[in-house]
């Protein structure tokens, strides 16, 4: 009897090393890496969209649509398609990311965000979000010299509220969340979020094993 292939979001506020860690893991599990928004021609396209700074000052219901339509030509052409020859998907980024910002860094209703975001995905979630939590101070940080983009740019309060939504959204459902600090070395986080993976494995029953 085949075993159901997994789709695994990294979460977490800027900086927190998601983009390493979804490489990382994809890369343990033999799974299909893919991000949000992007995925897609059509989703670079709107990922660039998103993130120019020169786009201004983008109304959060426009700017929650534009992640929405991302993200359903993504699950359509990309990560379906995937899961359906039985390939693990890793996704850097993917619902909850939309509800912790459009929703509690931007201010639109949660619940509202969550009914849109079932629509747009076609009622895919995922099977684990993995948090990467960070303290946003130390997530700016690592960034150095880069130059921001549209959404980093924001203030921090902005981004304080977002993590405060990530926690929030795992505290609420533990069964498919898992929380790992992301403050120790990339090393250590690896190993921390591959166990994480692999005990939702066993949970529901997945026959991968990931690479040592």
């Amino acid at each position: 009897m085949a075993h159901p292939a997994l789709l695994i979001a990294i979460e977490g506020v800027e900086g927190a090393g998601k983009s390493t860690q979804a490489t990382r893991l994809g890369r343990s599990l033999g799974a299909h890496v893919t991000r949000e928004p992007g995925g897609t021609a059509l989703g670079e396209q709107v990922r660039r969209l998103l993130l120019d700074p020169a786009s201004g000052d983008i109304d959060p219901r426009a700017e929650l649509m534009l992640m929405l339509a991302a993200r359903a030509q993504h699950v359509a052409g990309r990560i379906l398609p995937a899961l359906a020859t039985g390939t693990h998907v890793v996704v850097d980024r993917f619902s909850g990311s939309t509800l912790a910002y459009q929703g509690y860094g931007r201010g639109l209703a949660v619940d509202e965000i969550i009914r849109a975001c079932d629509f747009a995905a076609g009622g895919r979630w995922p099977d684990l979000n993995v948090l990467l939590d960070l303290d946003v101070a130390a997530g700016a940080a690592r960034r150095h010299d880069e130059e921001a983009d549209r959404i980093e740019a924001a203030d921090g309060a902005f981004h304080d509220r977002v993590r405060r939504g990530f926690l929030e959204l795992a505290s609420s459902d533990p069964d498919t969340w898992a929380v790992i600090d992301a403050s120790a070395s990339p090393d250590e986080v690896a190993e921390h979020v591959l166990a994480a993976v692999t005990e939702r494995m066993d949970l529901l029953g997945s026959g991968g094993r990931p690479k040592p």
